[in-house]
């Protein structure tokens, strides 16, 4: 496990040095979107299908579903009871939601899990995170977006869904499979020669979002709240759920590995595009990522 985190961090590493050495004279802002376009677009999609195409889909789906959605509604609702004790802005509090709710689950959770598990790993964080983490994201998460923030943006949540190309790559992927379909050599060569980009892009990406310059301490107590429910109170319920649902194994440890990663970097989007407070919700994803490499691997060992 140590291995694992020290080779994220150092690949996350690169991301960082990336924002104050412009390679190829490229900003590190500009070379992240470009990056994470691609793998949103093609990349991101061509892993899903070949994960779950080929993926053992039954009953684990879904406990994983069902676990997921309970650490990010949980996390929601401990964060609303949390804020009555604080004194936020609008858009703060905004910020904060989002951060509390929804973690990494594919920019950190799919790398990990795929280092740790292989294909079964990237199958469970593909499930948790698109079969729960971003229906509730483009649902629920976007309405409370706007409901705090300060936009004239009218919101569709269901058209928000219909316009995420992995997540049609995993119900084509699981209807391939469940459909008894077999996945073609030259296919599986040709995804799993794609999808070998996501992982090594993803931790780049993730490094170039990093806002170190944010770690104030005024804005490090403000958030400390947050770090707790994204990084010890959403696993404890994970592992609750998990527990409840009969998930044994590794695919029990994945799951609460995947709830137990930092803040989504995703939500800076969110902040910029509702109005929420950006500057607080970077530093909330930037100190999460940095206490994860500490507290991922103490996870790691109480579940093994």
């Amino acid at each position: 496990m140590f291995s694992v985190i020290a080779q994220m961090a150092f690949t996350i590493g690169l991301g960082v040095l990336w924002r104050h050495i412009e390679f190829g004279g490229l900003s590190a802002d500009r070379a992240r979107v470009a990056l994470t376009t691609s793998v949103y677009y093609f990349f991101l999609p061509a892993l899903v299908l070949a994960v779950l195409w080929r993926a053992p889909l039954g009953a684990d789906t879904l406990k994983i579903a069902v676990s997921a959605a309970a650490g990010v509604l949980a996390s929601m609702a401990a964060m609303f009871v949390v804020a009555r004790w604080m004194t936020l802005t609008r858009g703060q509090f905004g910020a904060l939601l989002l951060a509390a709710s929804f973690p990494n689950a594919t920019y950190m959770g799919l790398p990990l899990l795929a280092s740790l598990y292989g294909d079964a790993g990237k199958s469970i964080a593909i499930q948790y995170d698109l079969f729960a983490c971003t229906p509730i994201l483009l649902s629920l998460g976007i309405f409370l977006a706007a409901r705090y923030g300060q936009h004239q943006e009218v919101i569709h949540p269901v058209k928000s869904l219909l316009k995420v190309p992995p997540l049609w790559a995993a119900l084509f992927g699981a209807a391939l499979n469940l459909s008894g379909v077999p996945q073609p050599d030259w296919a599986e060569g040709f995804l799993d020669r794609l999808g070998a980009a996501v992982v090594p892009i993803m931790l780049l990406a993730l490094g170039m979002s990093l806002r170190l310059s944010t770690l104030s301490p005024r804005h490090l107590w403000k958030i400390s709240p947050v770090l707790v429910i994204q990084l010890l109170f959403m696993p404890l319920v994970v592992l609750a759920v998990a527990t409840a649902v009969h998930a044994t194994g590794d695919t029990r440890v994945a799951i609460v590995l995947e709830a137990a990663t930092p803040v989504m970097i995703l939500g800076l989007v969110f902040c910029d595009r509702f109005g929420l407070d950006t500057e607080m919700y970077a530093t909330t994803a930037t100190a999460s990522t940095l206490l994860v490499l500490i507290t991922l691997p103490l996870w790691h060992h109480l579940l093994v």
